[in-house]
């Protein structure tokens, strides 16, 4: 199972993303402190700052200065859904990647970013929000990994519909 065993609770904390250019890129409304967590592996709190700055997004973590893309982040509800273009964007992205066998896929910790993100939905309507997400996305994730967040999603749902 894919869902992490975090408790599920509604937390408010001041935000570590902080926007140094004036014009903000169009992807930059998905960059967020969890995918950041799972990019490099790290915890929460090891986070100093995440800058967006016009073109790239500059991480500085306890043992993580990096430079990273737009294109990296996964799509987040709450927000304005991905566009097609930013599809073209993503998919020229993972054309970059190192691994050949996942140059059509978006990284592997993205399945996990969408598990924890079902996991800590606090109600059914927020679930169904990620569920439709990840299904205008699917494309991007290997039918294996599809079957898994379908599972995820599942299990999810029936915690929610139980409490």
């Amino acid at each position: 199972m894919l869902s992490s065993l975090k408790p599920k609770t509604l937390l408010i904390r001041s935000s570590k993303i902080v926007h140094k250019s004036s014009l903000l890129h169009q992807l930059a409304r998905f960059v967020t402190e969890e995918a950041v967590c799972l990019m490099f592996n790290i915890k929460l709190e090891d986070i100093y700052v995440v800058e967006c700055w016009r073109y790239v997004v500059y991480v500085h973590a306890k043992g993580v200065s990096k430079f990273v893309s737009y294109a990296d982040f996964p799509p987040i509800i709450g927000v304005k859904p991905p566009t097609p273009a930013e599809f073209v964007k993503w998919r020229k992205r993972w054309q970059r990647g190192n691994d050949p066998a996942q140059r059509k896929q978006a990284p592997k910790w993205w399945a996990e970013f969408f598990a924890n993100e079902f996991w800590q939905a606090l109600s059914e309507p927020v679930l169904c929000s990620w569920g439709k997400l990840v299904g205008l996305i699917k494309f991007a994730l290997t039918e294996s990994t599809l079957q898994k967040l379908r599972e995820s999603y599942r299990h999810d749902l029936a915690l929610l519909m139980a409490s």
